[in-house]
């Protein structure tokens, strides 16, 4: 089986698609997986690391707006997207894919439509609530349309065909106990707070948790795990100017990056982060009570759905960023964590939205379109 895969321009839209070409191969070890990606961009890096081949097109997307400057630079895109849909063709051509499988971003875009024009059996993963753009234009073409959430659905036009995969979440988060990832990291039994904001960080957050962290240092309430991120380098600086000693606090982890997530995760009481796709779904699994910040800096404010497809749940409390305080999220958090009825509840209620079985799932489709395929030549 030949599988081609094409997406790119986050992490959100990479991952998946690494994860379903990782366990295609677990299931069949003789496939051969191709990605595609955007020249440039983040994919050229992860997906050779990954292990798998990797070909880039050049592709930019659409500038909004009506200035003289985003009419140059919409026209430089359209030529863009002539010259990435004859090297799609190309490549297509050479590698002779049995299927392609887009998971979002511009860079699906030529080459599914590419591959669809040349009947290539497609597929399309989304991971949000609120799919992109991309996708939303893909799906009238594509043979199956993965949803990782439900409310997805009602932003499709046309006659889909979808199918319910969730998002596929990493085995070492699915395996991971909390007694052990507790113990590991040299924890009691006092609430586990884990926070972060991205591998870059999220300033509003950093500013946002301060206040309560440094509370904690002193009357050592809570445990804290926290990620301030690339940009967030001053976040230690920040807390001791509030009275905080880190070098004493022995119930405080405040760190650049979180490097062991799975432990970390499963160690945790809530969780405080952005709303990214992935994010939830890790979350889904391992049934963690969250508090939401979703970033407006995305595409279709696409978060703020992901956030509410959790609060109509009731797995979940969303505070947009617009109104995020640090007296506020203080208040939010000491309402939860000190709360273990509701913390249990909104557990329950996010383990019941998981989805553990994606991978699995995206793999038999895989195989029953390919089915369909072959039964009709």
């Amino acid at each position: 089986m030949k599988v081609l895969f094409a997406g790119g321009g986050t992490a959100g839209h990479i991952n998946p698609a690494l994860a379903i070409a990782s366990y295609v191969k677990e299931c069949e070890p003789d496939a051969e997986i191709l990605y595609i990606g955007a020249k440039g961009g983040m994919e050229e890096r992860l997906v050779p690391q990954a292990g798998f081949d990797f070909k880039s097109i050049t592709v930019q997307g659409f500038r909004r707006g009506m200035s003289f400057k985003a009419f140059k630079e919409n026209i430089v895109t359209v030529q863009k997207a002539i010259t990435a849909s004859k090297d799609a063709k190309e490549i297509i051509e050479a590698f002779q894919p049995d299927i392609c499988i887009g998971t979002g971003g511009y860079v699906s875009g030529p080459v599914l439509r590419t591959a669809a024009k040349m009947k290539v059996p497609t597929l399309i993963h989304e991971q949000n609530a609120f799919p992109g753009v991309t996708n939303k234009m893909l799906s009238g073409k594509a043979d199956r349309v993965m949803l990782a959430m439900p409310d997805a659905r009602k932003h499709f036009k046309g006659n889909c065909r979808f199918v319910d995969t969730g998002n596929p979440v990493r085995g070492e988060i699915l395996r991971q106990d909390r007694q052990q990832a507790r113990k590991s990291l040299g924890l009691d039994e006092r609430p586990v707070i884990l926070s972060f904001g991205g591998s870059l960080g999220a300033q509003v957050i950093n500013e946002a948790l301060a206040d309560v962290i440094a509370r904690s240092a002193k009357d050592g309430k809570y445990q804290h795990i926290h990620a301030y991120g690339q940009y967030g380098k001053w976040f230690p600086d920040l807390l001791r100017k509030k009275g905080a000693d880190l070098d004493n606090a022995k119930n405080l982890d405040i760190r650049e990056y979180i490097n062991d997530m799975p432990v970390c995760l499963a160690a945790a009481d809530l969780v405080i982060a952005r709303a990214g796709a992935i994010t939830l779904s890790e979350i889904q699994v391992k049934g963690k009570p969250s508090i939401l910040i979703p970033s407006p800096n995305v595409a279709e404010n696409h978060q703020y759905h992901n956030a509410m497809s959790l609060v109509n749940h009731r797995a979940a409390v969303m505070i947009e960023e617009k109104d995020l305080t640090p007296e506020k999220l203080t208040e939010e958090i000491d309402k939860l964590a000190s709360d273990p009825k509701r913390l249990a509840e909104y557990s329950e209620n996010a383990k019941k939205m998981a989805i553990d079985d994606a991978s699995k799932r995206i793999y038999a489709v895989i195989k029953e379109v390919l089915s369909s395929d072959k039964s009709r030549k």
